[in-house]
């Protein structure tokens, strides 16, 4: 009888997936492993869905719908927040998807601020979801639209913080535990109203498709045959996408990579020079990064072009540093909850009486949490030394999300950043380092929970029961989730007039200025008529002169100073104007003006 040699199996490097284990992992030796495919005896692949990985995104959809009510009541005719940005911003995201889909080359010159240049870049654009854009068109699309996103948005930051903490080494229940207190942490509820804060999934999304493409973990340390190139490409096309919907959040990710890559590329060469031979990498991997960190960094770079060239034509763009003091919070600032909680709102009320500016200062990223991370420095599933850096991180992102509010001047601290850093002076809210505060407090809670759960499933734990242990893990679970209860007012968004379908562009609505014209932005994704309202980080001189040279309209002035600049038309809304100059513009007389009035139920058009 002929014995066969054996044959050793294949290097795990680049080369696939592995084969699934015969048990799916468990919650006692959790793994960043999660196999999605199995090979027959055929030897054809075929794909199977991973039940923990269905499970974590129809639950994290699920959990977004019920945390997030009542977004999707009436999401045609309401919005959450208020009715100022977040119109804004449905108008910003139906902009993209209409430009790209007739005229892609025109996408930065935007229908609004006419007759202005690159007006869609007057503040973080959102153009990462201009797919979005693309599905629906007009008013009602617009709001339902941005409903929509708002829920998934939530569901996004829930499920890459619980591939972030599952990569990093946690279980399932640290995962859930991560992921619901950051994406439904206290702070978040005071940006109801700020789409483009809101948006950071994709960072702990990148990061945790980043770690397992490298093959790298908290708990485990780096793990050559864990390589996954593919992996590593979508981590840095998802960074790239994240730093598309605004440099306000997108900028720190991009520094955060870029620190990330030196000190691995430092811990490589010290290795390389310590052991006088070269650590395991791989050529496919070392291409995946070069290939995915070029695209990361051409998107960055054009983004960063664009609004360095709407600089170039406002110098008034430009923010001091005056700014950044101004929203500096002080410590008290990071244990208080803004209004909207539902849990801590109306009991931190006198502490938000302390802060110059609420919105941007309450940012309790949760008792529970705060609680877990501080247990989880000393009891985890994680290394000491991984624990202290984590705690380290925690602490450095405090110090500068305090601003000036450090040392008095913030230098050394946030201000030290400013001056240093390309970009960063133009990001003059501290407080937004809170993203990365609470996604460290997150990791930290993970480690504590994932170690607890083991403990009880170890032999000398037998006594404890399974049912009883799953009891005791709900209860971080539930109260991270009680902080996350919100009471976020849902006003119903005004409707646009029938008579701006009908008036020739360009044209100038009535009353002009403040946050009305963020409502007429909204307005104008019936058709995207050009219009020259518009309310962006800063005022182009040609509206602060449109507004002065029509605060009489009618009149012979202001009619000749808008056939100047090319306006055909003025819709002016009179139940809107009270307070205004423009309060009682329908008793104005346009005689002998060479203009046209119309009165379309109850709005006035003027055609010039």
């Amino acid at each position: 009888m002929k014995i066969r040699p054996a044959v050793a199996p294949p290097a795990a490097e680049d080369t696939g997936p592995a084969r699934p284990p015969a048990e799916p992992p468990s919650d006692e030796q959790p793994t960043d492993e999660q196999p999605t495919d199995e090979r027959p005896t055929d030897g054809r692949r075929r794909w199977r869905p991973n039940p923990e990985w269905t499970l974590a995104i129809l639950g994290s959809l699920l959990l977004a719908v019920v945390l997030t009510w009542p977004t999707m009541r009436h999401p045609a005719t309401t919005i959450p927040g208020d009715l100022g940005d977040p119109t804004l911003q449905a108008w910003q995201v139906a902009w993209s998807g209409h430009a790209l889909l007739s005229d892609p080359a025109n996408l930065w010159n935007s229908n609004t601020f006419y007759p202005e240049r690159y007006t869609y870049a007057y503040s973080d654009t959102l153009l990462g979801y201009a797919p979005f854009g693309m599905l629906g068109s007009g008013f009602e699309a617009a709001v339902i639209r941005y409903n929509v996103l708002y829920v998934l948005l939530h569901a996004l930051a829930f499920l890459g913080a619980y591939a972030l903490a599952r990569q990093l080494g946690a279980n399932r229940w640290g995962g859930a535990v991560a992921g619901i207190a950051w994406a439904y942490a206290p702070w978040r509820l005071a940006h109801s109203g700020h789409l483009n804060i809101l948006s950071s999934g994709g960072i702990a999304l990148a990061l945790a498709m980043l770690a397992r493409g490298h093959g790298w973990s908290l708990r485990h340390g780096y793990r050559p045959e864990r390589r996954r190139p593919g992996w590593a490409v979508a981590g840095w096309l998802v960074a790239a996408w994240q730093v598309t919907l605004g440099f306000g959040i997108g900028l720190p990710l991009v520094y955060f990579l870029l620190a990330a890559v030196l000190v691995a590329a430092g811990c490589y060469g010290w290795s390389w020079w310590r052991k006088r031979e070269r650590p395991p990498f791989g050529r496919r991997l070392l291409v995946a990064d070069l290939a995915g960190g070029a695209v990361f960094g051409t998107v960055t770079l054009l983004l960063g072009l664009v609004y360095l060239r709407v600089v170039d034509l406002n110098p008034q763009a430009v923010r001091s540093l005056d700014w950044t003091k101004m929203f500096s919070p002080p410590l008290i600032g990071f244990v208080t909850a803004p209004g909207d909680s539902w849990l801590w709102g109306e009991r931190h009320a006198a502490a938000r009486e302390q802060l110059s500016w609420p919105p941007e200062m309450a940012l309790l990223p949760g008792m529970t949490l705060i609680g877990l991370a501080a247990a989880g420095l000393f009891v985890s599933a994680f290394p000491v030394r991984h624990r202290v850096a984590l705690g380290l991180g925690v602490a450095g992102t405090v110090l500068l999300g305090l601003g000036v509010t450090l040392g008095g001047d913030g230098d050394p601290g946030y201000l030290t950043l400013s001056n240093l850093l390309p970009g960063w002076d133009a990001l003059r809210t501290p407080g937004r380092m809170m993203h990365w505060t609470s996604l460290l407090l997150a990791v930290l809670a993970a480690g504590l929970v994932t170690a607890l759960a083991e403990s009880w499933r170890r032999p000398a734990a037998a006594r404890v029961s399974r049912a009883a242990a799953a009891l005791v893990l709900l209860v971080p679970l539930a109260l991270v989730t009680l902080e996350g209860v919100n009471r976020t007012p849902h006003p119903t968004v005004p409707t646009p007039p029938a008579a701006m379908r009908t008036a020739p562009e360009p044209m100038l609505v009535l009353p002009a200025g403040g946050v009305g014209d963020l409502n007429y932005m909204l307005w104008s994704t019936d058709g995207f008529p050009r219009i020259t309202n518009g309310l962006g980080g800063f005022e182009p001189v040609t509206q602060a002169q449109t507004r002065v040279a029509v605060a009489t309209f009618p009149d012979a002035g202001s009619v000749a100073y808008l056939r100047g600049i090319g306006v055909r038309s003025v819709v002016a809304v009179p139940s809107r104007a009270a307070g205004t100059p423009w309060e009682g513009i329908e008793n104005r007389p346009v005689d002998g003006l060479g203009i046209t009035r119309e009165d379309v139920d109850g709005t006035l058009v003027y055609r010039l």
